[in-house]
């Protein structure tokens, strides 16, 4: 499960999960599976009724623990936290003595007794705080959401594990309301429907622990649409609490999408099913606020804006869903002994995020002009604003050792530049693999091989990667990675860019309507809400309708602007394209200042990426074999 955020600072910037558990000790007298329950039915006061039947233990003293950290969030989630009124029983229905060690974890003496578990579950979505981006709550895709009409069950915020049989089999009931639609990627064994009719219990089952935090679950009033790509079954569940988007409206984009995925791909082993479960948020003071995507082996739990209009919607889909799913090469086929054995509540991290999150959004940017879906100059401002964007980073730092230690302090403020530099490391590493080999393998071909070699069972070991990488490619990666990657000198782009007949050039670039080179042209204050800064009159579009330095953003097209929601409206913003009406009330000096008008194509002086004029014609076939492989 790898996170992709969306939106930080007002931009889209923007996680596949793998994992087993190391061999344990089985402290069950039989191999039963460990009996859960979650009743949905039965919610009071925002909370959801859970009970663990683990069966009969054969030891004095057990531990029950809620995941401190899930794959792919790099950050700390503490489960465990909302957790209320936990209780254990023995086989005489007598509450027994539970010691409560630390926020997630709770032991359980003479648990020969033992017969079960019961507590209450909070969720998430509704408490967000800091936009909820993984600091006092968990990321909005990991978080967990127990409203009246939906139902995010993100189930590592509900089950937890007994730390010596995580490799237990578990099974799963969910009761919920008859007439709410469900869809779940686990195996369902059985139904049913109370006498009355209005409840019915659905059982699944996980092979272990590790199943039930990567197959999240979707319940309530949906619109779900099932179709095929290729022979990759795909469910795409949507709930839009004002009906704004639909799966039936969504699902052209999508198919569009994982279709050129798979034909970039090629003969990479895919998986027979995919989940997406996209849930669009209205933007209140208790919507989830971090938006972007959380990765498991087959599915994905999208949170974006329901505000956003049908192209922003489609085009945030398009770089946050193929993000998602390009995990399916790595960490899913490629992945080290820290993510296969990954420790939920005392985990160690891979060195090489670099690969999983950088070389997954590289291919996220790469494909779509490979397929067709873009433009070369599309690709290239990606590319470019990637470099902007690295730069508010810290330049100077081994990525991997910023990886390994990505939950201190140091490291953690730096987590987002995967998505930015990490990128621009796969994207040197195959410009060198295109010139080294003539032009006919790539980043996409080392992956491969990678996958070939190891695949979802088997993983390598984190410090003989590198190493590994040379051997089966050329002394130039080597050189590039020990320098760039593993040591801290800063990338030359320019360098890279001259191999392929690309320059980066001052003169009149596009500019978004919130972003100019990288960098939002709004912030906030507690104080005054969001507002415009200096940079607002280097837009020529917003300079033209007046705009100024301080203005503060009221409204936008009729919805109030506040810090609560701010990425929600500005991510629609971000979405804007020319020709589209748009009012926009804002506050200077104490006096509303309107800007009723229709959007036009703004301008600012700056660099961008683009063909040399003089290119060589060696280096325009090596250009045309890094973009269409």
């Amino acid at each position: 499960m790898y996170t992709k955020t969306l939106f930080a600072l007002f931009a889209g910037a923007v996680l596949v999960g793998c994992g087993a558990t190391k061999n344990a000790k089985n402290d069950l007298a039989t191999s039963l599976p460990i009996e859960t329950s979650i009743n949905l039915s039965e919610i009071t006061n925002d909370k959801a009724p859970v009970t663990i039947n683990p069966g009969r233990f054969t030891v004095e003293t057990v531990t029950y623990r809620l995941p401190k950290v899930v794959q792919g969030t790099y950050s700390v989630s503490d489960f465990g936290k909302y957790v209320d009124d936990f209780k254990a029983f023995d086989y005489n229905g007598n509450e027994m003595v539970v010691s409560k060690v630390d926020t997630n974890t709770w032991t359980i003496a003479n648990a020969k007794e033992l017969d079960k578990i019961t507590y209450l579950v909070n969720d998430t979505y509704d408490i967000e705080t800091n936009g909820g981006i993984g600091k006092d709550t968990p990321f909005s895709p990991s978080g967990t959401n127990l409203e009246a009409e939906n139902f995010v069950l993100n189930l590592h915020g509900f089950i937890g594990y007994f730390d010596s049989l995580k490799n237990n089999q578990y099974k799963l009931d969910v009761t919920a309301a008859t007439n709410f639609k469900r869809t779940s990627a686990l195996q369902t064994v059985n139904s049913q429907t109370s006498t009355d009719g209005k409840t019915t219990t659905t059982s699944y089952f996980a092979p272990r622990y590790f199943d039930i935090t990567d197959n999240p679950m979707m319940y309530g009033n949906l619109d779900v649409e099932e179709f095929l790509v290729g022979d990759i079954k795909i469910v795409l569940s949507v709930y839009s609490p004002n009906k704004v988007h639909t799966a039936k409206s969504l699902k052209d984009i999508v198919f569009k999408m994982m279709k050129a995925q798979k034909a970039y791909l090629g003969d990479i082993n895919s998986t027979p099913r995919y989940d997406i479960y996209l849930y669009l948020s209205e933007g209140k003071e208790n919507s989830p606020k971090g938006f972007g995507a959380l990765e498991h082996h087959t599915s994905t739990v999208v949170v974006l804006p329901e505000s956003m209009d049908e192209a922003a919607i489609a085009s945030s889909m398009t770089d946050v869903v193929s993000h998602e799913f390009f995990h399916i090469v790595t960490p899913l086929s490629v992945h080290s002994e820290d993510v296969h054995y990954f420790d939920y509540n005392n985990p160690t991290f891979s060195k090489h995020l670099w690969m999983y999150e950088g070389v997954t959004e590289y291919f996220a940017t790469l494909f779509q002009v490979d397929q067709g879906l873009v433009e070369e100059k599309d690709f290239y401002n990606k590319i470019y604003e990637k470099i902007e964007s690295s730069k508010r980073f810290n330049d100077a730092m081994s990525f991997t050792i910023m990886s390994e230690n990505i939950l201190k302090d140091a490291y953690k403020d730096e987590y987002i530049n995967v998505y930015q530099k990490g990128a621009l490391i796969g994207m040197c590493v195959d410009i060198i693999m295109r010139e080294q080999s003539g032009g006919n393998r790539g980043i996409l071909s080392l992956m491969k091989e990678l996958s070939n070699k190891y695949g979802k069972n088997k993983p390598f070991e984190d410090d003989k990667l590198i190493e590994e990488i040379i051997t089966m490619t050329y002394p130039a990666v080597g050189e590039f990675l020990n320098t760039h990657v593993v040591g801290d000198i800063p990338i030359n782009y320019s360098a890279f860019f001259e191999k392929v007949g690309l320059e980066i050039a001052e003169g009149k670039v596009e500019a978004n309507y919130i972003l100019i080179n990288g960098a939002p042209i709004v912030s906030g204050d507690p104080n005054k809400g969001i507002f415009f800064v200096d940079a607002v009159l280097e837009n020529s579009f917003w300079k033209e309708q007046g705009a100024k330095p301080n203005d503060i953003i009221k409204e936008v097209d009729g919805q109030a602007v506040t810090l609560q929601n701010a990425n929600a409206v500005l991510g629609q913003v971000f979405g804007w394209k020319p020709g589209r009406a748009i009012e926009v009330k804002l506050e200077r000096d104490g006096k509303e200042v309107i800007i009723k008008t229709t959007t036009t194509q703004g301008y600012t002086i700056g660099k961008s990426l683009k063909e040399k004029e003089n290119a060589t014609e060696a280096q325009k076939t090596l250009r045309k074999a890094w973009l269409k492989g």
